[in-house]
């Protein structure tokens, strides 16, 4: 790879405020401007190692958590590339298992800076593209590549061969980028397709499951589809794995949610149909039952902010945003209930473009208690006194509390026959909120 010198690197908080001014004020998505950049670069994306590329509305995120836990438990160096992040933009970059330390990131950025020589370009397209420098420099067995938004004119979308493609479950989201239906979402979804690289999808709705079919028999991709080349159940507690090489009989995510044991299964399902690594059993054995994703279904640890919920309550987060993200929250919440059932509190915190009466709608039956609050540092925020007419006209009962510790103390001072479990969801941005006071960040 031929690249520009490497400038000495200035301060990591210096060099993304700079690279921030360039932004758009309109984001149209495009290639161009990561074409343009990936050039000047000397083609970075062109060096890496193997890669799979990860698309989807819901559960991308997660998905990739599953194939890192199990490559590396199979002893495999591992490169990882997701977003958002949720309190430091490291979390974003994994090198070889860890994630990347500051110096080696400004001087990533400062390159990609250097390159770009001021021209208009989005923050996430520059960081993408120091993902590739930073992937480049550094030997790595796979390189795993979420994508940002959408998929066929995402930055990531510039790998000309990955291993595989997968796409995990598509839904309605981003509607001002990616169209007001699912047809449309899935076409753009599925626009991470290439010719002749197998696809792994996971079960989704008919209309969405016939573009992503389509696409793949239009470029002659092997596709491998949850429920009809492969399946996965929750069976004894355990989740069992099947397609045509045969029946894994695995440990339960560590991930909480019947949603996760889908997700683990997407990702063995790619990890076979790329047939490029030798993964015995034990590596996804040890990988199911490690895996890791902060801010999805999050049991809060110990910390500042969890010290101001009722003593005994149960303290979850959740980064869920959309109708969908909703729905998996709701009914993991509604396992949790059947088990040992509890009074329910939502904390809830949205951006402005997002249904929050959708999304607020599936937890109707599980509660009446709503706190509303704002996202911090977002000017993007939906208004907190929005948010608790829209749970109102649920049906529920709404209080408004200026940040999260308030509405936990407000909880702390109500008297409960049992202790509350609490749910603070709704935004990434606020859960990312929610760790950085905890002092829990992901690490």
């Amino acid at each position: 790879m031929n690249s520009p010198a490497t400038p000495r690197p200035a301060p990591l908080d210096d060099i993304l405020a700079r690279l921030t001014a360039l932004h758009p004020r309109r984001i149209d998505l495009t290639l161009d401007r990561m074409t343009r950049i990936l050039e000047r670069l000397g083609h970075p994306e062109r060096a890496l190692a193997p890669v799979i590329h990860v698309a989807g509305t819901n559960g991308k995120g997660s998905t990739v958590a599953f194939l890192r836990a199990i490559l590396e438990a199979a002893g495999l160096a591992v490169h990882v590339y997701t977003s958002p992040h949720l309190v430091r933009i490291n979390e974003r970059y994994r090198l070889g298992g860890a994630l990347v330390s500051d110096e080696k990131l400004a001087a990533a950025l400062a390159v990609c800076e250097a390159a770009n020589a001021g021209a208009p370009i989005t923050v996430f397209e520059i960081e993408t593209a120091a993902a590739f420098v930073l992937f480049a420099q550094h030997p790595a067995d796979v390189v795993l590549l979420e994508v940002g938004l959408g998929g066929r004119l995402d930055a990531t979308n510039v790998v000309a061969r990955p291993l595989v493609s997968v796409i995990a479950p598509v839904s309605i989201d981003h509607i001002e980028f990616l169209g007001d239906s699912l047809f449309k979402i899935a076409a753009e979804k599925a626009g991470i397709i290439k010719d002749g690289v197998p696809v792994v999808c996971a079960a989704q709705e008919a209309e969405a499951a016939a573009v992503i079919e389509r696409q793949a028999a239009r470029l002659r991709a092997p596709l491998t589809a949850a429920g009809q080349e492969w399946s996965v159940s929750a069976e004894g507690g355990r989740l069992v794995y099947q397609d045509e090489q045969g029946l894994l009989d695995l440990p339960a995510p560590r991930l909480f949610g019947r949603h996760q044991f889908d997700n683990a299964g997407l990702a063995i399902a790619a990890l076979r149909a790329a047939r490029r690594f030798d993964i015995p059993a034990a590596a996804f054995e040890r990988g199911i039952a490690q895996a890791q994703w902060p801010a999805r279904m999050q049991r809060l640890q110990p910390g500042p902010l969890a010290a101001a919920a009722p003593a005994g309550a149960e303290l979850w987060l959740d980064g869920g945003h959309n109708v969908e993200g909703g729905r998996i929250v709701a009914a993991a919440l509604a396992d949790l209930e059947e088990r040992v059932p509890r009074p329910l509190v939502v904390i809830a915190g949205m951006l402005a473009n997002k249904d929050a009466r959708g999304f607020l709608a599936n937890f109707a039956g599980l509660t009446r208690h709503v706190i509303a609050v704002p996202v911090p540092g977002s000017d993007a925020g939906m208004a907190p006194e929005h948010l608790a007419e829209v749970a109102r006209a649920l049906g529920m009962r709404v209080e408004i509390a200026p940040d999260v510790t308030a509405a936990l103390a407000a909880l702390a001072r109500l008297a409960y026959d049992v202790p509350p479990r609490i749910v603070i969801t709704g935004s990434l941005y606020l859960a990312g909120a929610v760790l950085a006071a905890n002092n829990t960040p992901p690490a």
